[in-house]
């Protein structure tokens, strides 16, 4: 965390919101705080407006070259609970403290993963491709290709942050049997019947409807997905993915699709953004694809600034530690 006295007064204090799509600038402003502030929205105009910054709310423009320029920089708010962008190492060196938006989508997502899994067992989808072609399907006599009820399904959720524990309240709200997967399970909040440590997320998976990751990308969970956990699924389960596409081997994925040993995946990240046209998950049936919106809502800008305002205060006030502080 950054020495009070490194800090400017907060009259003198600027602040950089580094993003190209999101009017985080104009709600601050809303906020009448007093700050200077800017906006960068592209990955150009964060370089040059670095150097004038104490205080930067950024995610997917940073590049650790950024700390070369950034000599008035004490402060890293990330807009998302995602941080494998950032070298933790260096920032530490140069006496830059990072703290995440840990919690600010949460709500959002849980909901994005839930729907998706709607979707599935609803044939929401084929309804709206049925739509468009003025097909009305009509019953079905054989019951096990028909729509199907969240209710007495089992869900497992690799990754039980504030995510993993919101989509486990809804989900038990539907009537599922939650499995959660968490480093210590002791640990917090659970909302569920079972919680679990990743080295048995392996043995859950054959007994699993829906297998539904929430974690962050790191060394554990990259391509925790892959051909052997994909081979141990149940054959009619889906895998939901939105944490990070690298924590899914895309390969793996689309053979197990293609050889039907899964029931189907719905991916909100995928390891290359945006995902290659020539990718054959776009043509998959029982494939959903959201472009990575699984955190946007109407309401994000609000929750990004009213979590910096609050860890503003604790930096000014002397405290300690800040909000989903990581260094």
């Amino acid at each position: 965390m950054p020495n009070k006295q490194q800090l400017p007064k907060q009259t003198e204090l600027k602040i950089l919101f580094a993003h190209g799509i999101f009017q985080l600038s104009d709600k601050f402003e809303q906020r009448n705080a007093g700050i200077a502030h800017t906006q960068s929205y592209t990955q150009e105009d964060t370089r040059l407006q670095i150097a004038d910054a104490d205080i930067a709310v950024i995610s997917g423009f940073w590049r650790d070259d950024l700390l070369e320029t950034a000599d008035r920089l004490c402060f890293i708010q990330v807009p998302a609970a995602g941080y494998d962008q950032f070298d933790i190492s260096k920032l530490r060196d140069a006496g830059v403290a990072l703290a995440t938006g840990r919690g600010v989508m949460a709500n959002a997502v849980a909901e994005h993963a839930l729907g998706m899994m709607l979707g599935f067992t609803r044939h929401l989808f084929t309804a709206r491709d049925n739509q468009h072609k003025r097909y009305w399907r009509g019953m079905l006599s054989d019951s096990n290709v028909r729509e199907d009820e969240l209710s007495g399904k089992t869900i497992l959720i690799y990754g039980f942050g504030t995510i993993g524990s919101r989509l486990a309240t809804l989900a038990k709200a539907f009537g599922m049997h939650v499995i959660g997967i968490k480093r210590e399970p002791t640990v917090g909040n659970t909302n569920a019947d079972l919680i679990d440590t990743p080295n048995t997320f392996l043995q859950h998976l054959p007994g699993a409807d829906f297998v539904v990751l929430t974690c962050p990308l790191t060394d554990e969970t990259h391509n925790l997905i892959d051909s052997s956990t994909l081979d141990a699924m149940n054959p009619n389960g889906y895998l939901v993915n939105v944490a990070r596409g690298g924590c899914v081997d895309m390969d793996a994925l689309i053979l197990a699709i293609e050889k039907k040993s899964i029931a189907g995946a719905a991916i909100d990240t995928t390891p290359e953004e945006p995902l290659p046209t020539e990718s054959p998950l776009w043509k998959f049936e029982n494939v959903i694809v959201t472009p990575h919106t699984a955190g946007d809502t109407r309401n994000y800008e609000d929750k990004v600034v009213d979590l910096l305002l609050d860890n503003l205060k604790i930096l000014y006030s002397g405290g300690q530690n800040l909000i989903n502080q990581i260094i």
